[in-house]
């Protein structure tokens, strides 16, 4: 018997040869593939080989709110790619053309001879309606693309577990039937000669279903954080580089397709503002945008949160103490993880440092039992009691006064200090950020967390309001204004 694997983007045969002369593996064979005889056939049992077989498709870029930081410092509701050293079996990327989506006007798509009928606020309306539909079906296409390209060719070929497929991908899976009942609700309202008159109603009746992304944002750190072991795997590792270099990728990685839902998920309440920012006061499809409005923002801060909740539950397990002195009530009881990331110290040693909501904690990244675990490097420093400085350009001298005097200005910038003060004891630490935006954020969460832990003490109504802030920047709460920056300086 023969068996067939076919997918969207390639398709091989296995047939068994008892009497193939070729290089195929056992119970393996590519004579079908009619290659020249002169030419050497690879075994298809190697992942390069199948790689290889995917063909172009027509696809193109996504449109994204804004760029996340990729820098050393990482918000909650950020997605950092892991800067890991080039492996020796990589492979240099050709360049190639980027494929794009091309973007889709409503006045363009449906040219009826409305233009003259509808005035520029109502052309405007229809544009808005017609973004958030082509949108819900750029997403569906690409969250079939991430499970038909990737997830069902790596457990075909057994490349990854079905476990460790089911960690990385999450509830992805469900996601898409979602999405599709709101892209057909939205076409079934679209009148023959392309506008559409009411969203509203059906925003309210659908917006319940977005509770899903709940597990699957939960889910993106312990994600986020296995794929990037995995990547350590060659056969992982050449399996995603031949797809980045095949055209239906649009030079996107698996995790950018992997993070796009929480990209759309915060663009709802930007498409429904424009949505109610041209409709008229008197259009019967106001008082339920209003509604669906309110909906939005509810699910996206209660997603948020819990999202925040899940992160900061990830890294407290991975923290690894060398004494038990080490332990810190403050860790333990701290449900936001307001910002962390990678620094240096005045010797060029890297840190990863975490900011809790309570508590300032230095650690070193080490790797345990193939996981990427943070040792404390210093004890714990309690919020309330953390004083900080921000240090010009220069001012700091790195590893000792011989190596400080001859260091370039390069090295000596964009630092800034924290220190604490214990029992007659001082602790200091000099940090370097990677640049001077990093430095600010770093200051701007630091003066966030005392202002925050401030109110807690001074007013506990006003601590329950600020319990769910984060250093996100999509929290409104008036102890979280990032404007008028005032820096504390350190006492000595």
């Amino acid at each position: 018997g023969s068996f067939h694997f076919e997918f969207k983007y390639w398709r091989f045969s296995l047939k068994p040869q008892a009497s193939c002369r070729c290089v195929c593996s056992p119970g393996v064979c590519v004579c079908d593939l009619q290659e020249p005889s002169s030419k050497r056939v690879k075994p298809l049992s190697r992942v390069t080989s199948l790689a290889s077989l995917i063909p172009p498709v027509k696809a193109a870029p996504l449109k994204r709110i804004g760029q996340t930081l990729q820098r050393s410092i990482s918000f909650r509701s950020d997605c950092r790619p892991e800067n890991t050293a080039p492996r020796p079996w990589g492979r240099q990327i050709a360049p190639s053309i980027t494929k794009r989506r091309d973007s889709k006007l409503w006045s363009e798509t449906f040219d009826l001879g409305l233009g003259h009928m509808l005035s520029s606020e109502e052309i405007k309306r229809q544009e808005a309606i017609f973004e958030l539909s082509q949108g819900e079906q750029d997403l569906i296409e690409d969250l079939t693309l991430a499970k038909k390209a990737y997830r069902d060719p790596m457990l075909k070929l057994s490349i990854m577990s079905e476990h460790e497929l089911n960690q990385i991908f999450g509830t992805l899976d469900s996601l898409i039937p979602l999405h599709e009942d709101l892209l057909s609700r939205l076409r079934e309202a679209r009148k023959q000669d392309g506008s559409t008159d009411h969203v509203g109603h059906i925003l309210v009746d659908w917006l319940p279903c977005l509770e899903t992304y709940n597990g699957y944002c939960s889910n993106q750190v312990a994600a986020k954080a296995l794929l990037d072991h995995k990547k350590q795997d060659h056969r992982v590792h050449d399996f995603l580089q031949r797809c980045l270099e095949s055209p239906f990728s649009r030079k996107l990685d698996l995790w950018s397709f992997l993070d796009i839902p929480r990209s759309r998920l915060v663009k709802y309440p930007l498409l429904l503002r424009e949505i109610l920012k041209h409709t008229p006061n008197e259009h019967p499809d106001r008082q339920h945008l209003h509604q669906a409005m309110n909906m939005i923002q509810s699910i996206v801060a209660d997603i948020n949160t819990q999202t925040g909740e899940s992160e900061c539950r990830y890294y407290k397990e991975r923290l690894l103490y060398l004494e038990s002195g080490q332990r810190d009530l403050l860790i333990d009881s701290s449900r936001i993880l307001s910002c962390h990331g990678e620094l240096k110290n005045n010797r060029g040693v890297k840190l990863h440092v975490f900011l809790f909501q309570d508590v300032l904690v230095v650690t070193r990244a080490i790797t345990q039992n193939e996981q990427l675990c943070y040792q404390l490097h210093q004890q714990p420093i309690p919020v309330r009691d953390l004083e900080w400085e921000d240090l010009q350009d220069g001012e700091i001298r790195l590893g000792g006064s011989i190596r400080g005097a001859f260091s370039n200005s390069e090295r000596t910038k964009n630092f800034f200090r924290v220190a604490f003060r214990s029992g007659g004891q001082l602790q200091m630490h000099c940090f370097q950020a990677r640049d001077a935006f990093n430095k600010q954020q770093w200051l701007n969460c630091i003066r966030q967390a005392k202002e925050a832990l401030g109110s807690t003490e001074s007013d506990p109504q006003t601590a329950a309001r600020c319990s769910d802030c984060s250093a996100d920047a999509s929290a409104e709460c008036p102890q979280m204004d990032l404007t008028d920056l005032t820096l504390t300086p350190v006492k000595t």
